[in-house]
C-alpha cells in the first residue's frame, strides 16, 4: 500500500484519505442509529469542519434547504410545510410552484379539527400519517404541529392552531410530535412564542406576565419538548419583553435550550432573522429565508463568519449550532440505510383523515330531533351554500397542499346517498370581496362583501319550500382566513345569515354546518335553525365525513376547542381593549384568564362554552370517586368516573376533568382542566374510567418565586361533558 500511495503522489493520498473518511462517516451515522455514543461521533465530525464549513450550514442552501457538506458526506436538510399536509414543490430559490406531477399529498384536516377530537391517540395516528408523507417526499424536518393558543377569534391563523386550552394543546402536540417522529422526520413545534396575532406581527412586541407565560401561552411547547421529544423548534417573527423571538436570550437560551434541557435545534421563521451576532449568541441555530441567495443573502452567513474572525462571537458557539443540526440528523436516522421511507396516501392515511375528519364535527344545537336526517323521510333534500362545494386544502397567503384529492360537502352527500334521496343544490351566497380603487383586494385585511344576493337567497328560498330538510353549508373559507392578517369583526361574511334566516324561515327543518377555522357571530344563526353543526377546514375526506354525520352513521362526539362568544366584546383580549395593541405593543393584561377561564371567573355567559358538544344519545355521570381523600405533594389523584349511555343510540362522549383551588393564596380560575378521556357505550351501559392527574399537574406558577408551587389545601374536582356541563364533583385535600 505504501509503495502504491508513493508511485501515485499526493492526489491519490489525498483521494483515499477522503474515501476513508466518507467510509468512517457512514460508520458514524449506523453506529451512532445503534445506541453508541452519538455525542462523541458529532465531536469527531465537528473536527474535521473548518470554520467556512461550519457557517454553511447555519444557513439556507435555498428556500426549504440548509446546507450539508460535500467534502464530509452530510447532506442538505430538507425542511417541509406542514402542519396539514406536505406542501408541493417549490423552486430552490422562488416560491412559485415547479409544476411537478409527482408532489400531492394528502389533506389532513386542520389543527381546531384535531383538537375537537380531543383524542390524544387519534394525534399520534394523525402525526404517524404526515411524518410518512414528508418521508415519502425525501424531506427531513415538518414545520408543524402549530400550537399557539387562541388569544382571540380574529387571528388569522388560527385554522393553523389547535386551542384555546395549555393543557389540551399539550395532550393533542405531544400525540402529533410522537407520530411525526416515529417516521424517522423531526417535528418542528412553531411558532415559538406567543404568535398570537398577524396584525403587526413582523414588528408586535407582546408584553406578558411570567405566570401567563408559563401557564397558559409556552405550556404545549414545554410538553412538546419533555413529553414529546420534539427535534426542532422554529422562531417567530414578533417582539418579547422587547427582543425579537429568534435573538431572545431569555426564552431560546435560559428557558428552551437550559431549563427545559432542548437537544435539537432552532431553525427562524422565514425571513424572521434581524441581526448576526445577537441570533447567533441569543439562541437561533439555523436561519432560513433569505433575502436571495447565497451566504451574502442571510445574517447568519457571510456577515456572521466576519463576526467570528473578529472575535464578535465565539467559535465555540458555532460548533454548539452545528453539533444541534447534527444531533436532529443522527436523531431521524438521516443517511442510514434503515431509515423509514414512507408512503403517499394509502388506505391507512385515508381512514386516520376520516376518523379525524368524523370526530372533529361538533353538534353544537339539534333542537326537536332533526339530526340525524332519515333516509326513509327526506325525500327531497335542499343543499346551499358556497362551502357546499368548495375545497379548502389551499387558498390565501401560506402554505397550503396540493391535495391528492379533496371531496366537498356535496360531494360527499352524492356519494353516500346515490339515488335514495334526491339533492336540489343552490349556491345561495357566494364569496366575494370589495375591491379596492386599485382593483385588487386588499392584502392587509380583506374585507368581504356581505350584500346579500337577493336573487341567489330568492332561488334558495323556492327550492327549500318543496324539499324535506335543508342543509346549508355555510362559514368561511382560506381566503378569508389567512396567514399574515387578522379579520376584523365576527361577522359571517358574504351576506349568509340573510341567506339562513330566509331559508329557516320557511323550512322549519333547517339544518346549518360551519366550516372554519375559528369562532364567528352565531347568535342570529343559532335562534334561527333547528340543527347547527361546527367544523373546522376538515380535510380530503370532509365530504364523506359530513354525509355520515348528518345521516347518522356516525353519532358525533367532537367537542368545541375554544369558546365561542355572544359578541367580541366578551373575549378578554377585547373587553380590555388590548388587540392589537398600540405603539407596537401589545400588552395581555388578561394575564392567565384566556378563554373559557375568563368567561368563567368573570361569570360571563358564552354563546357556547369551551367543551361543548352534544350527542344523538345522552349520557350521565353517576359517580366521582377518587382513590384516597388526601395526597402528598409528590402522589397522583386517580379518578374514577362512572359513565352511562342513558340513551338509544350507541356513541362516544368525552369526560372532562376540571380542577378548582378553594383556598388559592393567588387569583385562579374558576376552573381548569387537567384530564380528559374518550369512551364508546352501547344503549343502557355504563363504565367506569381512571383519569390520572399527577398532584403536581395542580400546581400554578409563581412570579415572585419563579417556581412552580402546590399549595396545600382542598381542591375540587369537577366531572363533565363540557366546562359549563358539570355532573359530578369531590373534593380532595393535598398536604
Amino acid at each position: 500500500m505504501l509503495r502504491l500511495l508513493k508511485k501515485q503522489g499526493k492526489a491519490s493520498c489525498m483521494i483515499l484519505f477522503i474515501a476513508i473518511f466518507l467510509v468512517s462517516l457512514h460508520t458514524v451515522y449506523s453506529e451512532t442509529g445503534a445506541g453508541t455514543d452519538a455525542d462523541a461521533k458529532i465531536s469527531a465530525i465537528i473536527s474535521q469542519m473548518t470554520l467556512e464549513e461550519k457557517i454553511v450550514m447555519l444557513h439556507g442552501s435555498s428556500l426549504f434547504n440548509s446546507a450539508g457538506i460535500e467534502r464530509l458526506g452530510i447532506e442538505e436538510m430538507k425542511f417541509t410545510d406542514g402542519p396539514f399536509g406536505i406542501r408541493e414543490e417549490l423552486g430552490r430559490n422562488s416560491w412559485a410552484p415547479v409544476g411537478a406531477t409527482d408532489d400531492s399529498a394528502t389533506f389532513l384536516p386542520t389543527g381546531p379539527a384535531l383538537a375537537a377530537t380531543w383524542n390524544n391517540t387519534l394525534a399520534l395516528e394523525y402525526g404517524k400519517c404526515i411524518g410518512a408523507e414528508a418521508r415519502a417526499r425525501g424531506k427531513d424536518v415538518l414545520l408543524g404541529p402549530a400550537l399557539n393558543i387562541f388569544r382571540t377569534p380574529l387571528c388569522g391563523r388560527n385554522f393553523d392552531y389547535f386551542t384555546e386550552d395549555p393543557f389540551l394543546n399539550a395532550g393533542i402536540t405531544v400525540g402529533y410530535v410522537k407520530g411525526v417522529q416515529s417516521q424517522d422526520v423531526a417535528a418542528c413545534l412553531k411558532h415559538y412564542a406567543l404568535n398570537n396575532q398577524e396584525t403587526e406581527r413582523g414588528r408586535i412586541d407582546v408584553q406578558v406576565d411570567e405566570r401567563a407565560l408559563r401557564e397558559i401561552y409556552l405550556y404545549g411547547f414545554e410538553a412538546g419538548i419533555k413529553q414529546g421529544g420534539a427535534l426542532t423548534v422554529m422562531g417567530s417573527y414578533n417582539k418579547f419583553r422587547g427582543a425579537w423571538l429568534c435573538e431572545n436570550d431569555y426564552l431560546m437560551n435560559k428557558m428552551l435550550k437550559g431549563e427545559w434541557g432542548f437537544k435539537g435545534l432552532v431553525v427562524s421563521d422565514w425571513g424572521a432573522t434581524h441581526s448576526s451576532v445577537n441570533s447567533a449568541l441569543y439562541g437561533l441555530d439555523v436561519e432560513m429565508g433569505g433575502r436571495g441567495s447565497g451566504p451574502d443573502a442571510y445574517f447568519m452567513g457571510s456577515a456572521l463568519l466576519k463576526a467570528v474572525q473578529e472575535g464578535q462571537v465565539d467559535e465555540k458557539i458555532i460548533d454548539e449550532k452545528v453539533r444541534r443540526i447534527l444531533h436532529v440528523m443522527f436523531s431521524i436516522k438521516k443517511q442510514q440505510p434503515d431509515r423509514a421511507t414512507g408512503a403517499i396516501n394509502t388506505p391507512e392515511h385515508r381512514q386516520t383523515v376520516y376518523n379525524v375528519a368524523a370526530e372533529a364535527i361538533v353538534l353544537l344545537k339539534n333542537s326537536a330531533g332533526v339530526l340525524p336526517l332519515n333516509v326513509d323521510k327526506v325525500h327531497t333534500l335542499a343543499v346551499f351554500g358556497d362551502n357546499a362545494m368548495e375545497k379548502h386544502a389551499q387558498g390565501g397567503f401560506g402554505a397550503g397542499v396540493k391535495a391528492k384529492y379533496e371531496i366537498t360537502p356535496l360531494a360527499g352527500l352524492q356519494n353516500r346517498l346515490q339515488d335514495k334521496v334526491k339533492i336540489n343544490y343552490a349556491q345561495g351566497y357566494k364569496k366575494q370581496f370589495q375591491q379596492t380603487p386599485g382593483g385588487r383586494r386588499f392584502f392587509g385585511a380583506p374585507a368581504p362583501d356581505n350584500t346579500p344576493d337577493t336573487t341567489l337567497i330568492q332561488e334558495a328560498v323556492k327550492i327549500a319550500k318543496s324539499s324535506d330538510a335543508v342543509v346549508i353549508f355555510a362559514g368561511s373559507n382560506r381566503n378569508f382566513e389567512s396567514e399574515a392578517r387578522d379579520r376584523t369583526d365576527l361577522q359571517l361574511p358574504f351576506g349568509q345569515v340573510e341567506l339562513i334566516q330566509a331559508v329557516a324561515a320557511v323550512n322549519p327543518n333547517t339544518v346549518v354546518v360551519m366550516i372554519t377555522g375559528a369562532a364567528f357571530d352565531l347568535s342570529v344563526v343559532e335562534k334561527s335553525v333547528s340543527a347547527l353543526l361546527w367544523s373546522s377546514f376538515n380535510g380530503s375526506e370532509a365530504g364523506n365525513a359530513y354525509a355520515d354525520v348528518l345521516f347518522g352513521k356516525v353519532n358525533p362526539s367532537g367537542k368545541l376547542p375554544y369558546t365561542i362568544p355572544v359578541k367580541l366584546d366578551d373575549i378578554a383580549a377585547h373587553a380590555l381593549g388590548t388587540f392589537p395593541g398600540e405603539n407596537g405593543k401589545a400588552e395581555y393584561k388578561e394575564s392567565i384568564l384566556v378563554g373559557y377561564r375568563w368567561f368563567d371567573t368573570k361569570g360571563i355567559e358564552p354563546l357556547y362554552c369551551f367543551g361543548h358538544g352534544l350527542s344523538y344519545s345522552t349520557f350521565e355521570i353517576n359517580s366521582v370517586k377518587t382513590d384516597k381523600s388526601k395526597y402528598t405533594q409528590d402522589g397522583t389523584i386517580d379518578v374514577k368516573v362512572t359513565v352511562k349511555n342513558t340513551g338509544q343510540t350507541a356513541g362516544t362522549e368525552t369526560i372532562q376533568l376540571y380542577v378548582h383551588d378553594t383556598e388559592a393564596s393567588v387569583m385562579r380560575p374558576q376552573k381548569e382542566l387537567k384530564g380528559y378521556a374518550k369512551l364508546f357505550l352501547q344503549p343502557g351501559k355504563k363504565q367506569d374510567v381512571h383519569i390520572k392527574i399527577p398532584v403536581k399537574d395542580l400546581a400554578f406558577y409563581s412570579d415572585t418565586a419563579m417556581q412552580w408551587v402546590v399549595e396545600p389545601g382542598q381542591f375540587e374536582l369537577l366531572a363533565g361533558f363540557s366546562s359549563r356541563d358539570i355532573h359530578k364533583t369531590t373534593l380532595i385535600t393535598v398536604k
